[in-house]
């Protein structure tokens, strides 16, 4: 048995949907800029392939707890995105191999400290601290899934308004090349997630709101920003 100097965290989980066991978070990865009208709306190249960021695993927030508004900003902003959640890893896998890796989908909101991320984009430095921060990848229940991906609607409401819808047969790069891109960089293991982009009109929130978003087919999130 391993002996620790300090006592272990413990370790970061989410819900699957009908199932009393949780599924476990290796880490977080994220695509940026998958959505057209997203990279019109951020300044970028239509042209540009997207890229991966990361986040902690920790920085997940489960179902039905709040999300504190974060420290050092003042322009908190929520991004709806579909998740997929895997099963099985590798290193450099071809396309046709990737959707044999997904365990299932959720929907998370990828939240983002808007105005550290353009001070950091100015002076060329990375983008932890805007999105890498405590509680900022709330998280819907996983939804178990064999076939094709989900290709619906995807959809989020501040306070009963509407901020972003579209479609996620909309990316740039589907699933399954998201996957396989991700596997040239990182090697995949069960347990990773990956944040594969959001939708334009993303948004403010302030503490206070209501924040509820759904995929077709994949599930619904709602959460409040508290102080």
């Amino acid at each position: 048995m391993t002996a620790y100097v300090l006592p272990p965290p413990a370790p970061t989980t989410a819900p699957v949907e009908g199932e009393a066991a949780v599924f476990p978070i290796r880490r977080i990865l994220c695509v940026g800029r998958n959505y057209a009208a997203h990279r019109k709306e951020m300044g970028g190249d239509d042209r540009d392939p997207p890229f991966f960021f990361a986040k902690p695993a920790d920085a997940i927030v489960p179902p039905g707890q709040a999300v504190s508004y974060p420290s050092r900003t003042s322009n908190l902003h929520h991004e709806i995105e579909l998740v997929v959640a895997l099963k099985g890893g590798g290193r450099d896998l071809a396309v046709d191999q990737a959707l044999d890796l997904v365990y299932g989908y959720a929907v998370g909101v990828d939240l983002t400290r808007r105005d550290l991320q353009n001070a950091a984009k100015d002076k060329g430095h990375p983008w932890d601290a805007a999105k890498g921060f405590d509680a900022s990848a709330p998280i819907s229940a996983i939804r178990k899934w064999e076939g094709p991906p989900p290709q619906g609607r995807i959809a989020i409401c501040v306070n009963g308004e509407l901020r972003q819808q579209g479609a996620v047969s909309d990316m740039i790069w589907n699933v399954a090349e998201i996957i396989a891109e991700a596997s040239k960089l990182w090697t995949l293991a069960p347990g990773d997630l990956i944040f594969t982009g959001t939708p334009e009109g993303v948004g403010p929130l302030v503490p206070g709101d209501v924040v509820e978003g759904e995929i077709e087919g994949v599930g619904k999130l709602s959460f409040e920003v508290a102080e």
